[in-house]
């Protein structure tokens, strides 16, 4: 290969496009949100469990992860995502339960998802 195949090929564009901890938490949010949407239409109990299971871990993981004496988010930002992962698990055991709807964790997921894009086209 001569050093013009070689220079083309170092500046090419990647094949996939650089992605940051926000897209990548938008796309898992988005996808658990799509599960979840997507169970509730169709009244599909079983899928609904399986996408309320996926809901939870990922509430867990934020609330540890703002938890964590490292985050930089600021202490009042944290405090809520705590407050929602908290309220996440307690409606998702009555959506279990067959007492409640589970359309307000999907308006929790929308809300964040609006978020997450509007601190991303700031940037």
């Amino acid at each position: 290969m001569n050093a013009y195949a070689q220079a083309q090929r170092a500046y090419a564009p990647a094949a996939a496009p650089t992605r940051t901890a926000r897209s990548a938490e938008y796309e898992v949010i988005a996808r658990i949100s799509h599960r979840l949407k997507k169970a509730i239409k169709s009244d599909d109990f079983p899928s609904l469990a399986e996408a309320l299971y996926e809901n939870n871990k990922l509430w867990t993981a934020l609330a540890i992860d703002a938890l964590d004496d490292n985050n930089l988010l600021p202490e009042d930002l944290r405090a809520r995502i705590v407050y929602l992962a908290d309220f996440t698990r307690v409606h998702t055991q009555k959506v279990l339960r067959k007492t409640d709807s589970a359309i307000p964790l999907l308006e929790i997921n929308a809300l964040i998802l609006g978020g997450l894009k509007q601190e991303g086209e700031k940037t």
